[in-house]
């Protein structure tokens, strides 16, 4: 773990926070699987702490077939009850059959969108909102953005995605900056957002 750069204050303390926080946390994504996966773990993480996600996140990507949303959308009663014994995930029924269920709704979206990194970025007109937090108390659990997201999705069948699931959602996958401006991060993802979907959306 290096600490020579500053940096969120909800990363330190563990080597796999910081690699996440330093290489993926508020890079804005257009990849279909990514999209997906971080959907599904950001719900998997309710009631519980990102940490403990991240430490089973390559059991998920087992579990789940590399969260191919096609082959799950597939998954039968016989491979739920397999996947509820399996100790590397988290084992909530609930949990797990919303996933299912998620990505046949995925599949409808990117059916009569195209896309649903185009669906998904529609919602802060194709471009990243770039926010100067100065204390990590200051930043939101969710904005109005994420209750318009949250009530969409909803609409549209997806399970395990209120407003303060949608809002990390939105953190993780780059629709906001949520880097403190004295981060070093705040610079790079401000950045990789700069221009990025001009030509994604027209």
């Amino acid at each position: 773990m290096t600490t020579n750069k500053a940096r969120c204050g909800w990363c330190a303390g563990s080597a796999l926070d910081e690699h996440y926080h330093d290489t993926e946390w508020g890079v804005p994504q257009t990849d279909e699987r990514t999209l997906f996966e971080m959907l599904i773990l950001e719900g998997a993480q309710a009631g519980l702490s990102w940490r403990t996600i991240l430490n089973k996140r390559e059991n998920y990507r087992k579990a789940f077939d590399g969260f191919d949303p096609a082959r799950i959308a597939r998954y039968r009663p016989a491979r739920i009850e397999k996947l509820l014994a399996d100790a590397g995930i988290v084992r909530n029924r609930l949990k797990i059959e919303s996933t299912v269920s998620n990505a046949q709704a995925f599949l409808r979206v990117q059916e009569t969108h195209a896309t649903f990194a185009g669906f998904l970025w529609a919602f802060v007109d194709g471009r990243p909102i770039q926010n100067r937090w100065r204390s990590m108390r200051k930043v939101p659990a969710s904005t109005p953005q994420s209750d318009t997201l949250s009530r969409e999705l909803k609409r549209l069948g997806f399970r395990f995605v209120g407003t303060t699931i949608c809002y990390a959602y939105m953190q993780a996958v780059g629709l906001v900056n949520d880097h403190l401006v004295r981060c070093f991060r705040h610079a790079e993802v401000e950045k990789k957002g700069s221009g990025l979907f001009e030509d994604y959306f027209k």
